[in-house]
């Protein structure tokens, strides 16, 4: 059955979309069914059901956390020894078995806070980072993209020899660049739209495993 919403008084058309797209959506009752705190859950568990990069055990960091969805599905698959570590500029209520920081990953000491919180090399970097939309498809694009290249340098430098790196993209004319560095630091690459992510959304995730260890060389993201 389809839940049609009126536009009330105080509720705008674009609103009235949005909560009748919520109440019609599968994975929003899915998550509330099994205590997931986004619909969002789904897409990391989809793309470590078809990868399986989310090891019992393993070292992961998690950018952009909140609400905390990714965090319940990393600790839920990697179990209690595993160590997990994000951060995000909202507080994000705790998630047992996990650590999340609160500060902006784009500050200056954010990934040192990050590195010592882990205590040793990654084995997944985990990024669902998303710049505030403008509207404007381009300049949206961009700044998601120049989001992916911070959270891979970051990657870069704290992934240890083998770990994975899955990224919210959007679909644009940009990437080539960025594609080619991943290529050359990661063994396999591949672009991924879980059934998760919804077929109007321009979103994809990238994701690279088989991380060879060491820095690119300066012209490798020209």
């Amino acid at each position: 059955m389809t839940v049609r919403v009126k536009t009330a008084k105080r509720r705008s058309s674009s609103s009235a979309r949005w909560l009748e797209r919520q109440l019609n959506d599968p994975y929003v009752a899915e998550a509330a069914k099994l205590g997931y705190r986004s619909r969002a859950a789904f897409k990391l568990a989809q793309l470590d059901d078809k990868f399986q990069f989310l090891n019992p055990g393993a070292r992961i960091v998690d950018l952009g956390a909140a609400p905390g969805g990714w965090l319940q599905v990393a600790a839920k698959r990697c179990g209690p020894k595993a160590q997990i570590v994000g951060i995000d500029l909202q507080e994000v209520d705790p998630v047992p078995g996990t650590l999340c920081l609160l500060g902006d990953f784009l500050a200056e000491d954010a990934p040192a806070r990050l590195k010592a919180a882990l205590n040793g090399a990654a084995d997944v970097v985990l990024s669902d980072m998303a710049a505030p939309s403008t509207g404007h498809s381009k300049t949206d694009h961009l700044r998601v993209m120049g989001l992916v290249e911070v959270a891979l340098e970051f990657a870069e430098e704290v992934l240890a020899p083998g770990g994975s790196f899955a990224v919210k993209v959007l679909q644009g004319g940009t990437e080539a660049g960025l594609l080619n560095r991943l290529k050359r630091v990661f063994a396999k690459v591949r672009h991924v739209k879980p059934a998760a992510s919804r077929a109007d959304s321009s979103e994809m995730y990238l994701l690279a495993t088989g991380f060879r260890g060491g820095k690119p060389s300066a012209g490798d993201s020209e």
